[in-house]
């Protein structure tokens, strides 16, 4: 959300003409932005009062014409679509019937990244005494607004970013820099090209000894650079960049590196709220998912309807990393910022090593209403591709707060079916796997009772230890095979005469009849915990399942 207080007139003083532009306006843009939606063709209208609403595929005068007048019935300030659109007669009368500016959008910018800037407007922060919080007279922990400044100061347009090159704030006027200054602020990053050819020159071990540093221009197109390491003590936050002309002056280099200092205090500032912030959803998510009486009040600051919701919950599996908290940090902010972009009424936490999502779900015509969620959780791992190997469990779509448990424990049950998956698979709601569920929860309850119960298949299993008989595969793939004995031999590669000559084997060795269907479930039970058990560590080799 961002946060109340915040003034439209921002978004064009911030953002600039590089990323937006207005198309036509009611008048003022005074009014208050209280929260960011994304809104797209077929997708119900969820609109808060006083929201700026990213209106994703639409393109259509006629379209765009009739959401304004529904934004305006639900008091929204602005609407944002991509270019190329022009204000024509319907279009502009619809702006002044609703109230709605209509403000065009870059062709070239990616929606998630708009929406995770916008976010990243704060107004100036308050005191208990009513006044500014100011760091060096600037807002607290707006980097904007600091960008901004300095931009000023050097008059050049100015850009602040982290240890990884990603942009965490632009000064306005970008439109007067580059082709790689525009590529940079679309896409938030750096692009990989410059890095590189940055690290190839040593501009960053320049950086380090925390003096400008003057970059002769990476392209026959591009402008030179100023840049200045961003440090708290000897910690690196991050750096801060100017597209220049020429080298700085002495007193405007000066006056840059000052101005580095200043900014290191807000880049810990906004670090540290961002940290309360996380701590401070933790608990409301937790306190959601647990129920009781405190999870409505919890929801209400969480942005959270009483309606259909749905749980999500995630982990990290690979390696050394999954141990790690900063694995597990990393993960949880992806998929923070992620839902956020593309659900702006979604909550994530960080708890006990799972990351949480809880999202409210409209109506949906699938089985359980968790479609939606499955298809952001697909693009979401697609998003972040090898870099983070998670596994993400998706609950049922309640129909109540009250229900929100129920759906957080079955995000945990398939998430950890997932976790111990023989068939690599990576997402899954809980009605895909009841019965893998089932069985981990059966295996646990033998465990607890302190062996594993196998009955007559144990004579089995002992008789393949000890003779490699195989005749525990036999069993299984008749039962597979829903007693189909050529299906059955053919599935292990035999005759059907010999095939039923070691089923014959197997009923003289363990005294199951197999012609008696409860006899036949049992040993279906009994095969498959003795597998989720192997699979376990319960037991290592067949001979030794009586024996932990």
């Amino acid at each position: 959300m961002v946060a109340p207080r915040a003034r439209l007139s921002r978004l064009l003083d911030d953002l600039g003409r590089m990323l937006l532009d207005l198309i036509a306006s009611p008048g003022d843009l005074d009014g208050e932005l209280t929260g960011v939606a994304i809104h797209g063709p077929g997708d119900e209208l969820i609109v808060e009062p006083g929201e700026l609403v990213l209106g994703v595929g639409l393109h259509d005068n006629d379209a765009i014409a009739e959401l304004l007048r529904r934004l305006g019935e639900r008091r929204a300030v602005g609407l944002v679509v991509k270019h190329p659109v022009t204000a024509d007669e319907a279009v502009a009368a619809a702006v002044r019937d609703s109230g709605v500016a209509l403000f065009g959008l870059n062709r070239a910018a990616s929606w998630s990244h708009v929406a995770a800037m916008l976010r990243a407007l704060p107004p100036a922060t308050t005191d208990v005494a009513g006044g500014a919080d100011l760091l060096a007279g600037a807002p607290a922990g707006d980097l904007f607004a600091l960008a901004n400044a300095v931009g000023a100061l050097l008059d050049a347009p100015v850009t602040i970013e982290d240890r990884a090159s990603r942009v965490l704030a632009f000064s306005g006027h970008q439109h007067g820099a580059d082709q790689g200054r525009v590529e940079t602020i679309l896409g938030r990053q750096v692009p990989d090209r410059y890095t590189q050819l940055l690290e190839r020159r040593g501009a960053f071990r320049e950086l380090s000894k925390g003096t400008p540093v003057y970059v002769e221009p990476l392209a026959e197109d591009m402008m030179p650079r100023v840049a200045i390491v961003v440090r708290a003590g000897d910690e690196v936050l991050g750096s801060m960049w100017a597209v220049v002309k020429e080298p700085l002056s002495e007193a405007r280099a000066a006056a840059f590196a000052d101005s580095a200092k200043i900014v290191a205090l807000h880049m810990l500032r906004a670090r540290a709220g961002a940290d309360v912030g996380r701590r401070l959803s933790a608990d409301l998510v937790a306190m959601v998912l647990e129920g009781g009486p405190g999870a409505p009040e919890a929801a209400n600051r969480l942005g959270l309807t009483d309606g259909r919701l749905c749980v999500m919950a995630a982990r990290v599996v690979t390696g050394d990393a999954a141990d790690t908290e900063a694995a597990m940090q990393r993960l949880r902010d992806a998929l923070a910022l992620h839902f956020a972009a593309v659900h702006p009424r979604s909550a994530a936490a960080l708890l006990g090593g799972t990351t949480y999502v809880v999202l409210p779900v409209g109506a949906s015509g699938d089985r359980d209403g968790t479609a939606s969620v499955v298809r952001l959780a697909v693009d979401f791992l697609a998003r972040v591709g090898a870099r983070t190997d998670a596994v993400i469990g998706v609950g049922r779509a309640t129909t109540s707060l009250a229900e929100v448990t129920h759906s957080r424990r079955e995000a945990d049950r398939a998430l950890r079916v997932l976790q111990t998956d023989r068939r690599g698979r990576r997402i899954a709601r809980y009605s895909d796997v009841q019965v893998e569920s089932l069985l981990l929860r059966l295996a646990d309850l033998v465990a607890e009772d302190g062996e594993l119960h196998l009955g007559s298949l144990g004579a089995l299993v002992d008789y393949d230890a000890e003779h490699e008989s195989g005749f525990v595969d036999t069993l299984s793939a008749y039962l597979d095979a829903f007693g189909n004995v050529a299906e059955a031999a053919a599935a292990m590669h035999l005759h059907p005469n010999s095939f039923r000559y070691r089923l014959r084997r197997v009923c003289e060795i363990t005294g199951i009849d197999l012609t008696d269907a409860d006899a036949r479930l049992a040993a279906t039970l009994q095969l498959r915990l003795f597998r989720v058990a192997r699979d376990r560590g319960v037991v290592k080799e067949a001979g030794s399942a009586r024996s932990r």
